[in-house]
C-alpha cells in the first residue's frame, strides 16, 4: 500500500525528512505548505526547526485549525523537537500552546543551546530491536504527561519520546542519522490508520 506522508515545509529541517521518507518502499513523501497540499497527506510531519517561527507561519498561512482538525480525525502526525513543541498542549514557562492537541508539557532548549548538542545510542523496543541513534540539538524535553500519553523513551529520568494515539514525538532528530526506523514506525502508523479506514468503510 502506497501511503502518502507530509512534511511541513515552512522552516527546518525539511529537506532531511523528504530524503529519509523517500528511501522507504511505499512512502511518496511531500512537502506541504497550503490546504490543499495538506489534503493529499495520510499522515504529516512537523520537523525540527524554530517552533516560534513555524507556529507564526502556521497561524499566517491559516493552516493550523486544518491540522488540528485532521489530526483530531485521526491522521497520523509525527513531531520532531519543535514539532515536539508545536503538539503540546502546554509549554513551560508561559509561552502560549500553538497546535494545543497532546497531552504534554514540554519545555523549550531543556537541554541548552546549539554548544550543548549530543548524540547517543539506546534502546526503543517500540521502535526497533537494534540500538538507535539519537541526535540532540537545542532539544526540548517533556516535564509532564497525562495518562492518555505512552512514553517510549526517557534519557536520564527526562522524557524525550512518546505517543498519544495518532500523535507521536521525539526530542531528537532521527533525519539526521542515516538510520530509518523512526521513519519505518511513522510509515507503520500511517498505513495502519489507513487500513482501519477502509475496513470501517466497509462496513
Amino acid at each position: 500500500m502506497l501511503v502518502n506522508i507530509g512534511v511541513l515545509a515552512f522552516q527546518g529541517s525539511v529537506i532531511e525528512h523528504m530524503n529519509s521518507l523517500s528511501r522507504l518502499k511505499d512512502v511518496n513523501p511531500l512537502e506541504v505548505k497550503t490546504l490543499s497540499e495538506l489534503n493529499t497527506v495520510d499522515g504529516l510531519i512537523l520537523p525540527g526547526g524554530e517552533s516560534t517561527t513555524i507556529g507564526k507561519l502556521l497561524r499566517d498561512f491559516e493552516l493550523a485549525p486544518y491540522i488540528i482538525e485532521r489530526i483530531n480525525m485521526g491522521m497520523p502526525v509525527w513531531g520532531t523537537c519543535a514539532g515536539m513543541i508545536l503538539l503540546a498542549r502546554k509549554i513551560a514557562g508561559g509561552e502560549n500552546p500553538h497546535l494545543d492537541v497532546m497531552d504534554i508539557v514540554v519545555r523549550r532548549n531543556a537541554y541548552g543551546g546549539q554548544l550543548d548538542s549530543f548524540s547517543t545510542n539506546v534502546s526503543i523496543p517500540e521502535i526497533a530491536e537494534s540500538q538507535l541513534p539519537l541526535v540532540f540539538i537545542r532539544a526540548p524535553w517533556i516535564e509532564e504527561v497525562s495518562e492518555k500519553v505512552k512514553v517510549l523513551c526517557k534519557i536520564n529520568d527526562k522524557i524525550v519520546a512518546a505517543r498519544q494515539d495518532n500523535m507521536f514525538v521525539t526530542s531528537f532528530h532521527p533525519e539526521l542519522t542515516e538510520n530509518l526506523e523512526f521513519h519505518k514506525y511513522f510509515a507503520g502508523i500511517v498505513a495502519h490508520n489507513m487500513l482501519e479506514k477502509k475496513t470501517s468503510c466497509k462496513k
